[in-house]
C-alpha cells in the first residue's frame, strides 16, 4: 500500500530518530521547582533567540497565547486582532473563559491591520461604560490567510501607535520561524517590538508537543504563576522538552524547504482550470485554494481515497500545509492526485 500523503497541518509530523534519541537521554527534574534542566537549558536559550530576557515552556499554542493575554489584561479589558487570527477563530473562546476579556476583531488584507483600521477601535479611556482597550494583538504568520508574512513597517507602525495609547502588544508567532527564514529577518528583529510572543515548536520544527512565551523577566514570574493555576505545572517534563531543544537547533533553516514545496503545490493547482487560487499569498508553508465547481467535503474525501489528506482552511476553501515529513517526490504524488480528482470532479 502506497504511503498516505498527509499535508492537513505541520502539526502531523513525527519526531525523528535523532530527536527521540534527545529525548530518551534528557537529564530530568522537577519543572514545577524550577529544577528540571533540560527545561531549564530550552529555555535559556529559546529566550536568547527571541532576544528577551525570560522564557517560559507551555504545552501548547492555545495556552502559550492565553497565557499572555492574560498577564497583559484584567478583567474587563478588550484585545484588538485581525478577523481571522487564531484567538479569536480557533481557541475555544479562551479570553473570555479563561481571562473574562474581549476580543476586536478587525477585517485586514491578507491577515494584514494597519494603524489607520485599529485606531479608531481604540476606546476613549473616559468611557467607563466601555471596555478597555488593552492589547493589540497580530499573528505572523497569518494561519487563516494562508501563512501570510506580516510587513515589519506595519509592525513597527503599530508599535507607535501601541506606546503613544500605552497599550500592550503581543504577537502570536506559532509560525514565526516561517516568517523569519521567508523574509530574512531575524525572529530575534520581529520579538523586539513586543512585549510578549508566543511560539510553536510542534508545527514546522517538528517536536511532537510544546510552545514557548517570551518576555521581560517580571512578565515571565507571572506567567509562571498563571500557567500553574491552569494546571499546565508539568513535573520531568526534560523528555518533552529536549524534543523542543532539538527542534529549535536543527529544524529552523530547514523550513525553507517547505516554502518551496508550497511553491510548487500551489504551481500545480494554479494549473487547474476548475481551481481558484492566488499565488501571492503563497509566502511560507500553506496553500489555501478554492474549487469553482465542488464542495470542500466532497474534495478532501475524495482526495483522501487516492491517498492524499488535505483539509479546510477558512469555510469553503482547501488547505494544504508543507511540513518535514513530506518529501518533494510526495509533493509531486499529490500534485498528480489533485490534477486527476479534480479532472473526475469537473
Amino acid at each position: 500500500m502506497n504511503k498516505i500523503i498527509d499535508l492537513r497541518s505541520d502539526t502531523v509530523t513525527r519526531p525523528s530518530q535523532e530527536m527521540r534519541k534527545a529525548m530518551y537521554e534528557a537529564e530530568v527534574g522537577d519543572d514545577v521547582f524550577q529544577e528540571d534542566p533540560t527545561v531549564n537549558k530550552l529555555q535559556e536559550y529559546a529566550a536568547e533567540l527571541l532576544g528577551k530576557e525570560d522564557a517560559l515552556f507551555v504545552s501548547s499554542g492555545v495556552m502559550g497565547n492565553q497565557v499572555c493575554l492574560r498577564v497583559l489584561t484584567t478583567p474587563g479589558d478588550e484585545v484588538i486582532c485581525e478577523k481571522d487570527a487564531h484567538i479569536f477563530q480557533y481557541e475555544s473562546g479562551s479570553p473570555a473563559v479563561l481571562s473574562g476579556i474581549q476580543l476586536m476583531p478587525i477585517e485586514g488584507k491578507a491577515g494584514v491591520i494597519t494603524p489607520e483600521q485599529i485606531e479608531p477601535c481604540i476606546r476613549p479611556k473616559e468611557a467607563y461604560y466601555m471596555p478597555r482597550t488593552k492589547v493589540i494583538a497580530i499573528e505572523n504568520t497569518h494561519n487563516r490567510a494562508g501563512g501570510t508574512i506580516q510587513p515589519i513597517d506595519n509592525i513597527i507602525r503599530i508599535k507607535d501607535l501601541v506606546k503613544k495609547n500605552n497599550l500592550k502588544y503581543h504577537l502570536d508567532g506559532a509560525r514565526i520561524w516561517n516568517a523569519s527564514i521567508a523574509a530574512k529577518i531575524s525572529v530575534k528583529e520581529y520579538a523586539s517590538h513586543f512585549d510578549s510572543i508566543s511560539c510553536c515548536l510542534s508545527k514546522g520544527l517538528g517536536a511532537p508537543v510544546g510552545s514557548i512565551i517570551g518576555g521581560s523577566k517580571e512578565f515571565i514570574k507571572e506567567a509562571f504563576r498563571v500557567r500553574k493555576s491552569w494546571g499546565g505545572g508539568m513535573r520531568q517534563i526534560g523528555i518533552i522538552a529536549a524534543a523542543g531543544l532539538y527542534a529549535l537547533k536543527n529544524n529552523i533553516n530547514r523550513l525553507e524547504e517547505d516554502h518551496q514545496k508550497a511553491q510548487l503545490f500551489a504551481e500545480a493547482i494554479a494549473e487547474i482550470p476548475t481551481c481558484e487560487i492566488d499565488l501571492s499569498s503563497v509566502q511560507t508553508n500553506i496553500v489555501i485554494f478554492k474549487s469553482k465547481t465542488f464542495s470542500v467535503n466532497e474534495a478532501i474525501e475524495k482526495c483522501k481515497e487516492e491517498g492524499l489528506l488535505i483539509s479546510e482552511g477558512k469555510p469553503g476553501y482547501l488547505r494544504a500545509i508543507m511540513h518535514l515529513d513530506v518529501s518533494f517526490d510526495e509533493i509531486d504524488k499529490a500534485r498528480k492526485i489533485l490534477n486527476e480528482v479534480f479532472k473526475k470532479l469537473s
